[in-house]
């Protein structure tokens, strides 16, 4: 008997498309099948040619939203199984989801709630630290996912990952390339895109973007890639560097990040040191000694108790992300 029925696919899409995306792209297309499977598929349309041209953060996005349809389903009270890159002839084809029956999970509620209030929270932090325990407790949160992460406490180390991501934010600035695609994607519909309350600016002349990648209103005048000493910093890494690593890490950074959310914790990617090739190289063969692929950083602080939730970011209706 099928247990994937029609109005769970749809329910479960709907979850999995509340994961988060370079730019809110939602790089992503979902088949449902007869045999009682969901596919998952890159949707090449919304890649970013510039800051994103291997299709990386496209995967590690459609990793997200991977990880936040099986967390999804074990609330629900099924069982998804996975199979990613079931087709070698087809890299479009992500991964395959068979659904089987199971008990919700003990923590469902949370985990539901966690997916529903997740969000990208670039205000700043408070100068509150987020003690290495903490760290170490997300970093935890990974295991099990294909990636692994890997909290950057020692003081060189940190040093060294800071330097980097000042470095790419530099050679960004100075490629106004970079600076169209993210105005691109700026209030680019009602559907998807970052809106400008969220933080992303829209200048007609790109300045702004010079100077600082998000709204100052919304940052307070720092860059996304600053630090400031409070300020927890962790690597999600792999052993390999090819679209199943990409995936996995955006599995593993839907899970990190339901944590983090569930424990009180904001967190910001950083993706621009892994976007120009110079410091990605410098990251791997410097910061991590050529033993771990860095793909992508991850900003963690908290926000103030007292501040205003943000409005989610907007997704696209299921109808429009399922294939015939």
């Amino acid at each position: 008997m099928n247990v994937l029925t029609q109005p769970l696919a749809h329910q479960l899409v709907a979850l999995a498309c509340r994961a988060p995306s370079v730019h809110n792209t939602q790089p992503w297309r979902w088949r449902i099948t007869s045999d009682g499977s969901i596919e998952l598929w890159a949707d090449r349309d919304r890649q970013l040619p510039v800051a994103d041209p291997d299709g990386r953060n496209l995967a590690i996005s459609c990793g997200a939203a991977l990880h936040h349809l099986v967390m999804a389903g074990r609330a629900l009270g099924v069982t998804p199984k996975v199979d990613l890159t079931p087709s070698p002839d087809d890299p479009d084809l992500l991964a395959q989801i068979r659904v089987g029956r199971g008990e919700p999970s003990s923590d469902g509620a949370a985990v539901l709630d966690a997916i529903k209030r997740r969000c990208t929270d670039r205000r700043r932090f408070t100068s509150w630290p987020v003690p290495d325990s903490r760290l170490s407790q997300l970093a935890r949160a990974a295991v099990g996912w294909g990636a692994y992460a890997i909290p950057v406490v020692e003081v060189s180390a940190r040093f060294r990952c800071e330097l980097l991501l000042t470095r790419a934010r530099v050679a960004q600035q100075a490629d106004q390339r970079f600076a169209q695609e993210q105005h691109a994607w700026t209030d680019h519909s009602a559907v998807d895109g970052v809106p400008l309350s969220h933080g992303a600016t829209r200048s007609r002349d790109f300045t702004s973007y010079r100077n600082n990648r998000f709204a100052p209103e919304i940052t307070d005048g720092r860059s996304e890639a600053s630090l400031e000493i409070s300020d927890g910093l962790i690597a999600i890494c792999t052993v390999l560097d090819d679209q199943r690593a990409w995936l996995a890490s955006g599995q593993a950074l839907s899970a990190l990040w339901l944590r983090a959310t569930r424990d009180g914790l904001s967190l910001v990617p950083l993706s621009q040191v892994v976007e120009v090739p110079e410091t990605r190289s410098a990251l791997y063969h410097d910061s991590f000694a050529g033993m771990a692929h860095a793909q992508i950083m991850l900003r963690i602080g908290w926000q103030e108790i007292s501040r205003a939730d943000l409005s989610p970011t907007p997704r696209r209706p299921v109808d429009d992300v399922l294939l015939p």
